[in-house]
């Protein structure tokens, strides 16, 4: 059955301040028009604050996308006072489960080693190691601290209650974790604005967000080469019946004049293949970044 989310635009307050509405609405529904998928988008130009979303109320599985929240408590827990960034902590063997994604495993894989909380988190955020993810979430109390820290700042419609272990058991454990695409531009935005962490934790965040490595083909995809782009993805993987339910990316994209949007799609519940999901990310960026040059803002 067919998802595409074509007539379900959402003009409320936050979201019809786009000059043009009608134009970038018509251009992202050309993008999804075939596409077997439930797509939410949300945008911020966090300059001039205009804003735009296509079903940006919706709940979607944020899938690694909330290692970008687990980093944001870990780093209020730094600036907290209690831990440090240049802390090193024990990382055991049996800290580092095999069968997921983990670059500090494939490192390490004798585990039993040291390593400090800001390479644990610089793993977790650029390259998205799911057994890092999982040490953070233990280290500061649970996903329980996570999510309460998160509505503390002002994000409220947003869940974690599950960590990367136990989405790995179970197909549907992995929407217990959500996010609507609009809270997920309010949290950027309000960690770009500096509204939360201190200038050293701030600093290390970005530029851990900034050279993020997964995902060239979700949101940088169809930008120009070299275009700064501080983002974090988020993949299901496909279950046995060809279905994949999240391919995400947000993050915040610099435009030529050094004016900044943030952005985050998510597509959802897709019989797609990968690689056209990532280009529906991909396309809409685009069509979100020509309409900003196009209007000089």
């Amino acid at each position: 059955m067919k998802k595409i989310l074509l007539i379900i635009i959402s003009f409320s307050i936050w979201a019809s301040a786009f000059s043009q509405t009608d134009n970038i609405r018509r251009k992202i529904e050309d993008i999804l028009v075939s596409k077997q998928a439930t797509v939410g988008v949300a945008v911020l130009h966090i300059e001039n604050k205009d804003t735009f979303s296509i079903n940006g109320n919706g709940h979607f599985p944020m899938q690694s996308v909330f290692k970008f929240h687990i980093a944001l408590t870990v780093l209020d827990a730094i600036d907290k006072g209690k831990f440090k960034l240049k802390q090193k902590v024990f990382i055991k063997k049996t800290d580092l489960l095999p069968n997921t994604w983990s670059p500090i495993r494939d490192k390490y894989p004798n585990g039993n080693i040291y390593l400090t909380l800001s390479e644990i988190l610089q793993y977790t955020i650029s390259q998205s190691d799911n057994n890092g993810c999982d040490f953070l979430i233990r280290l500061v109390g649970g996903t329980q601290v996570v999510d309460d820290y998160i509505h503390s700042i002002g994000i409220k419609d947003f869940s974690i209650k599950t960590n990367e272990e136990e989405m790995q058991k179970e197909w549907n454990v992995q929407f217990s974790n959500w996010t609507t695409p609009i809270a997920a531009v309010e949290a950027l935005k309000t960690t770009f604005e500096k509204k939360v962490l201190s200038p050293k934790t701030y600093k290390f965040l970005w530029k851990a967000m900034f050279e993020t490595s997964t995902g060239k083909n979700k949101i940088k995809g169809q930008l120009p080469i070299g275009t700064q782009v501080g983002h974090k993805t988020g993949y299901s993987g496909v279950n046995p019946q060809g279905l994949t339910a999240a391919t995400n990316d947000i993050g915040i994209v610099t435009l030529p004049n050094g004016n900044h949007f943030a952005i985050s799609v998510f597509v959802s519940m897709s019989t797609e293949k990968e690689a056209v999901n990532d280009r529906i990310i991909a396309d809409i960026t685009r069509a979100v970044w020509d309409y900003f040059i196009n209007n000089k803002k």
